[in-house]
């Protein structure tokens, strides 16, 4: 295929990845940061938050953004063969590239949602980049090196708060270790006067909410590349190799897709089921569902993000010519307008600039808004790709990075 072409699979599959991402993050822009870890500690312990907490810790947290992060490294060798079939610099064309993104990222944090992950893709994109001539068997070695890696020192770290809680609990309050846990958990169970001072900011007008992430959240996106560097580099490299092997082109047969996705999908079921049903029949006890979702987790989301790949090309193949896929895909082609649109939108409905529904809504019932804003970016995008060769922000980052405006409307 010419490296102009585009590819149905990579598009809609982008498509499918900022569609369900939502489902991950609704949590995050509409209650404190770590409800997303616990409905105890936010959002409600009633039957349908305990259920909606339940299947999205087995079917979405992490496994959206694992697709994401797999696709970003597939675009990063797929723009540098193109630069390089046009006889450009892939080297100029990726950094130039980063650069950009990396600010969009920045702004994305400061002025809009807490959330980006665009400035650590940016940062351990400019990393992946170096490792582009590897095989594709490398690429998946030294990923699997990484990863595993990852994992144990994410485990060690969580995992040493259970050693600081027996610790604390023997030599008695008041003590250094006693101290010592006390902060800790100040950090990932925050008090109720904690809970209400964050429903209050952001409650509150946008400046106070700029004020607070220029002040004291001003490190988090630095914080993101130190803390998920080891998760998003090997995913990164997964993505090159896969898009190297012809996997994310299509290019396996059917028959090699159904084995793999009923494989890791069983599998990493097979795992994290019984570390969520743990979750909830200890009440959602901090320490133990902080590393069920944060690092033992990540065997089963490494799994699951390859396994949904296969199904997912499967039903792309199979249904190429509808027009839902049709409108997936395109949804795919303005990712980047479709994640900042929907940070833009969400912080609107739920910030005290705009509705002002912070806090107020129940976990389960946030997935009415996010059926809604899956209606929205299938019905604009197409229409939109009708009449112009790009979404808005993607005309916009390749403009920049190319120095000049870039032609829009299509002829």
């Amino acid at each position: 295929m010419a490296a102009s072409q585009r590819y149905l699979e990579l598009d809609a599959l982008r498509g499918f990845a900022v569609i369900g991402i939502l489902a991950m993050n609704i949590v995050g822009f509409s209650m404190p940061e770590m409800a997303y870890i616990s409905p105890a500690i936010y959002g409600g312990t009633d039957t349908p938050d305990i259920i909606s907490w339940f299947l999205s810790y087995l079917l979405v947290d992490g496994k959206m953004r694992g697709l994401f992060t797999f696709l970003f490294g597939a675009s990063l060798m797929l723009i540098c063969d193109r630069a390089a079939a046009k006889g450009e610099s892939p080297a100029k064309t990726h950094f130039s590239r980063m650069f950009w993104l990396g600010l969009f990222g920045l702004i994305h944090y400061f002025f809009i949602w807490w959330g980006d992950i665009l400035f650590l893709y940016a940062v351990i994109g400019c990393l992946a980049f170096r490792m582009r001539d590897f095989e594709s068997a490398k690429l998946i070695k030294w990923g699997v090196i990484i990863y595993a890696t990852g994992f144990i020192s994410y485990s060690l770290f969580t995992g040493s708060l259970f050693y600081l809680q027996y610790a604390a609990g023997l030599e008695g309050s008041g003590s250094e270790m006693a101290l010592e846990y006390q902060k800790a958990m100040a950090e990932i169970s925050p008090s109720a006067a904690s809970i209400a001072s964050d429903i209050a900011l952001y409650g509150s007008g946008y400046f106070n909410i700029l004020s607070h992430h220029f002040g004291e959240k001003w490190i988090g996106p630095f914080a993101l590349v130190l803390s998920n560097g080891m998760e998003t580099l090997p995913f990164m490299m997964f993505g090159m190799a896969l898009y190297k092997n012809g996997f994310l082109t299509g290019e396996w047969e059917t028959k090699a897709y159904r084995k793999l996705a009923i494989k890791t999908i069983s599998l990493g079921l097979l795992l994290l089921i019984p570390l969520g049903i743990w979750a909830v029949a200890s009440g959602f006890e901090i320490l133990i569902t902080l590393n069920a979702v944060m690092s033992w987790a990540m065997p089963s989301r490494l799994l699951m993000t390859i396994g949904y790949l296969a199904l997912m090309i499967m039903i792309i193949q199979r249904y190429a010519n509808r027009p839902i896929l049709q409108r997936v895909a395109a949804a795919g082609r303005v990712a980047f307008s479709n994640y900042l649109g929907t940070s833009i939108l969400m912080t609107f409905i739920f910030y005290g600039w705009g509705l002002g529904l912070y806090g107020s809504i129940g976990r389960a019932e946030l997935y009415l808004f996010v059926l809604g804003a899956w209606a929205l970016m299938l019905l604009w995008s197409k229409p939109w790709l009708m009449r112009f060769r790009y979404g808005p922000l993607e005309w916009l980052w390749r403009s920049l990075a190319r120095g000049q405006p870039q032609p829009m409307r299509l002829s």
